[in-house]
């Protein structure tokens, strides 16, 4: 596929398949991830591919955080949102977090979570390319210490910036068009 291609057709993709994504095609993906640009050749991504045990325990964190989003009081509809986000999250073919370093002063980390972000775009065009979709997931649960704990993740030597759902797509969302150009460019002299 080429890059432009990619770049204007690539969507986030919230329904996938029961296809699984081979194994050496995700550490391909993940390796288009290691070429993204970073100041100072930092290197800062880190990338952990989540297995079974731990998306167990995952998948109830995230369930019971989006379930906690409904009025107590609504204890049967709590009830379903917990269920159905439960089963969402474990029917993801795969789960990668993404993590950036967390070394240097404000202006290193800043410079390395946009190198990361570039990491993800990076994944994200590669697994459009090879017909696989992606979404990146910035849900509460990177923040939550159950994950950094499940993960392995010293939070003071880096952080989760985002949760990659990877699989095939069940279903494309259709966009019609982006905002013009001519809205967000501007030229000074």
């Amino acid at each position: 596929m080429d890059i432009h291609d990619a770049i204007r057709t690539r969507r986030t993709i919230a329904k996938f398949t029961d296809e699984p994504v081979p194994p050496e095609i995700l550490i391909d993906l993940l390796s288009a991830g290691i070429w993204a640009p970073n100041h100072h050749l930092t290197e800062p991504w880190r990338f952990i591919i989540i297995g079974p045990e731990s998306r167990r325990e995952l998948a109830g964190r995230f369930a019971e955080l989006k379930a906690n989003k409904v009025p107590a009081e609504d204890v049967a509809r709590r009830s379903r949102v917990h269920a159905e986000h439960e089963r969402k999250f474990q029917s993801i073919p795969v789960i990668v977090a993404v993590a950036s370093a967390c070394d240097g002063d404000e202006i290193r980390r800043r410079e390395d979570f946009a190198a990361t972000a570039c990491a993800v775009q990076n994944i994200q065009l590669a697994a459009w390319a090879e017909g696989i979709g992606v979404k990146w997931s910035t849900s509460g649960l990177i923040r939550d210490p159950l994950a950094y704990r499940l993960l392995n993740i010293d939070p003071a030597q880096q952080e989760i910036i985002g949760l990659l759902f990877i699989g095939y797509p069940a279903e494309i969302p259709v966009r019609d068009r982006k905002r013009p150009l001519s809205e967000v460019i501007r030229q000074v002299p």
